[in-house]
């Protein structure tokens, strides 16, 4: 398997996605969170329903520094209340 550092060489671009309950509440409590590491504009972010309905993928595309940026964002992201899954 290879080593983390053979996968992604920093500074690069990396899109978290993050997937939750449907509505505008869960996108803006995921930019908040990503923003508390990096900055990131809404028009960075796309959104995709589930086809139920009752759930969203939120993508977030933002510039990293380092390996820490990285990290601290999954961890800001895992304090989201309604966080199904994050990829």
């Amino acid at each position: 398997m290879p080593d983390f550092e053979e996968l992604l060489s920093f500074p690069c671009h990396y899109e978290f996605k993050a997937f939750g309950p449907a509505g505008e509440d869960f996108v803006d409590q995921v930019q908040n969170m990503v923003t508390t590491v990096v900055p990131v504009a809404r028009d960075a972010m796309r959104c995709r329903p589930s086809s139920g309905g009752t759930y969203q993928c939120v993508s977030v595309l933002v510039s990293l520094q380092n390996r820490a940026q990285l990290e601290a964002v999954y961890a800001a992201l895992r304090k989201i209340d309604g966080l199904k899954y994050m990829l």
